[in-house]
């Protein structure tokens, strides 16, 4: 049903209950509230006062907590007794010995007394909450259960079963783990990069080296180059080959050099066949880190064709591992990990390593990292490159997050071009991967910049770039600039595709967006995906989802599985994986069924208006309560634990914030 169809005019509600004027379809699009036929509105649901209300959705918050100028301030606590915590936790009976939950044997532990864990088996099963319904995922995925005694399944354990076996398991369907090696020469500093290093020099992008690098990595100075390093790249500095020469020459003494006819020294001059001791006028001299013959062209990088590919884009907390695989099921084509602080990887956090990891339906993979300085930046491309699996790199310079752009990095080298240029530069000089680069349009709104350096971008080593059609400042206050995007897109020289973000909500908006520009390769999913995911099937399909709740249910019940496997299956897994789909489920409440619109299809800034949905379910799930969405959570993983509170990272209704422009 198109907008002329229905003249029908519906009351809508406001926030505070009050029946506003009664208005047709089309003038409430045009004020960006959600056209919902007049029989499904209803009146806001009545909630408790704020200051409940917050209280029912916070976080749980210290006993020791003290009142100050009105809101709630945690004690600080000391690293020491911070940690001194964590032991006693890790001692209480709720953790069990993963050894001992494996085999129900207390002496199969090899640390005995010495052990951080919990051998009190008893007392363990004393507190254990009661088993979820279902069977355990791993068994179900014809594995064994790596938890044993500890899985929240543990009942359909039978005995048949082969032993458990965590690593196997996980190698089996997960990769791009950090190994316990790498992360050790991590954390004492002992980790060299010498591709990183040689593209750094080669740049000169060492000015101030050691400043920079403190600065950029929280006080962690990296490592100098080796002696030999530095004594090879002087000799080879000094003196000028032919190409074949120095192709031949490059892991050779640079004190002479053999020819067909004998050898020199390198104090005789041979024309155009030794070693010189000075250059040629008009011939200069190219390291080896430089020699566009020795290196790919960037040209030559472009290994990832994304033309007309349905690229689900990388989401900060959401866009999880198992996130990522209910999306492949439901049709997208390329994945991308959530963000990686570049110092963060450096340091070996294995925190931020798990963003990387990348499960085997994910055919076409790339990860997200984010750096202020080319010096971390080269550094981490090259241990990414070595430790994973993975199809491209892209490198955020968007992210508008205030923590991230305080310390020079996303959105924040917007307005350092020349920085742009050498982060870009190096990481590409330095892997063999394709590097991609993912831009908002400007800093500051109406101070477009990137239709200026997108003609330079393939030229730096790019092989892609993703368009955010708004600005830093702009948030997601308005809709995104697509003819800003088209505009970048037309001028882009045609070995750097480009790709538009923002805004697409359903495969109306996809196929308009790729009639308007050919130029485009393709467009760029984001929260369109987290509201639908179905979006990538609607997309292929060419067609508008009707979807039930029952089918909704469905796909959540998907993710828990999904997240059953990778969090674990024990009561912390369980908890994690409650966790995250709250946080995915303050976005799906957003969603408008279609057979309840006035108007299809729905925009993404539309305001949905309260609603009753066609059943119960759909109702629940129309609902923007925290209560309700724990509610949805109980139904697949069971009654939450005492004192179990919720607050989302990401506010469901962040586009109606003044503080959002």
């Amino acid at each position: 049903m198109d907008e002329s169809t229905s003249k029908t005019a519906q009351a809508v509600s406001d926030s505070n209950g009050l029946t506003l004027t009664k208005q047709t379809p089309e003038q409430l699009v045009a004020r960006a509230i959600a056209p919902v036929k007049g029989e499904f509105l209803r009146p806001p649901p009545v909630r408790a006062s704020s200051a409940t209300q917050n209280d029912d959705v916070s976080e749980q918050t210290d006993d020791k907590a003290t009142v100050q100028s009105g809101g709630l301030v945690k004690e600080k606590k000391s690293k020491r007794q911070l940690k001194r915590e964590r032991r006693q936790e890790q001692k209480s009976a709720k953790n069990l010995c993963p050894e001992v939950a494996k085999t129900g044997d207390i002496s199969s532990c090899p640390y005995n007394d010495k052990c951080r864990f919990s051998h009190d088996f008893e007392a363990f099963k004393a507190q254990k909450p009661a088993d979820l319904e279902g069977e355990c995922p791993f068994f179900k995925g014809g594995g064994s259960c790596p938890y044993g005694l500890a899985c929240r399944f543990s009942g359909t354990h039978t005995d048949d079963m082969p032993p458990s076996d965590l690593k196997g398991r996980r190698k089996s369907s997960e990769i791009n783990g950090l190994s316990k090696d790498v992360q050790k020469l991590l954390w004492k500093n002992k980790m060299h990069f010498p591709k990183a290093d040689a593209k750094l020099t080669a740049l000169e992008l060492w000015e101030n080296k050691d400043k920079v690098t403190e600065k950029a990595t929280g006080g962690l100075l990296f490592y100098r180059f080796d002696l030999l390093f530095f004594l090879l790249y002087y000799a080879i500095f000094l003196f000028s080959f032919n190409t074949r020469a120095l192709s031949k020459s490059k892991f050779e003494s640079s004190a002479e050099v053999t020819k067909d006819d004998g050898v020199c020294d390198t104090d005789q001059v041979v024309e155009k066949s030794c070693i010189q001791a000075e250059p040629e006028a008009g011939n200069e001299v190219i390291p080896p880190e430089t020699d566009q013959s020795l290196k790919l062209h960037p040209r030559e990088k472009m290994l990832i064709d994304f033309r007309d590919k349905l690229y689900l884009a990388p989401l900060t907390t959401v866009g999880n591992l198992p996130f990522r695989r209910v999306c492949k099921v439901l049709g997208a084509d390329v994945t991308c990990g959530e963000m990686a602080m570049c110092t963060n990887l450096l340091q070996g956090q294995a925190s931020e390593w798990a963003l990387l990891r990348r499960h085997s339906s994910e055919d076409l993979f790339g990860v997200q990292i984010c750096g202020a300085h080319p010096d971390t930046v080269a550094r981490t491309v090259e241990l990414i490159e070595q430790e994973c699996t993975i199809d491209f790199i892209d490198i955020n310079m968007g992210c508008p997050i205030d923590i991230v752009v305080n310390k020079g990095a996303g959105s924040a080298l917007l307005t350092k071009p020349m920085r742009m240029q050498n982060i870009v530069e190096v990481a590409s000089g330095t892997v063999d991967k394709p590097i991609t680069v993912k831009v908002r349009t400007a800093y500051f709104e109406g101070k477009k910049r990137i239709h200026s350096i997108i003609a330079d971008m393939g030229s730096w080593g790019a092989s892609a770039v993703t368009i955010h059609g708004r600005s830093r400042q702009q948030r997601y206050s308005k809709l995104a600039d697509w003819d800003y995007v088209y505009q970048c897109a037309r001028k882009a020289p045609s070995t750097l595709q480009v790709a538009g973000n923002g805004d697409i909500f359903s495969f109306v908006d996809w196929n308009n967006h790729k009639a308007e520009c050919s130029e485009l390769a393709t467009c760029m999913i984001a929260r369109g995906a987290l509201i639908k995911p179905w979006i990538f099937t609607e997309i292929k399909e060419q067609r508008h989802w009707d979807i039930s709740s029952g089918e909704r249910l469905n796909i959540l019940k998907d993710f828990v599985h999904f997240g059953l496997e990778h969090w674990g299956s024990d009561t912390k897994g369980v908890e994690t994986t409650r966790r995250f789909l709250l946080e995915w489920l303050s976005y799906t409440c957003r969603y408008i069924p279609v057979g309840l619109l006035e108007v299809i299809p729905q925009r993404l800034n539309w305001r949905p208006p309260s609603y009753y949905g066609r059943d119960d379910l759909e109702t629940l799930m129309a609902s923007d309560s925290a209560a309700d969405w724990v509610r949805i959570s109980e139904m697949l993983l069971g009654k939450v634990p005492d004192g179990f509170r919720f607050a989302p990272k990401h506010k469901s209704n962040a586009y109606d914030r003044a503080e959002n422009g």
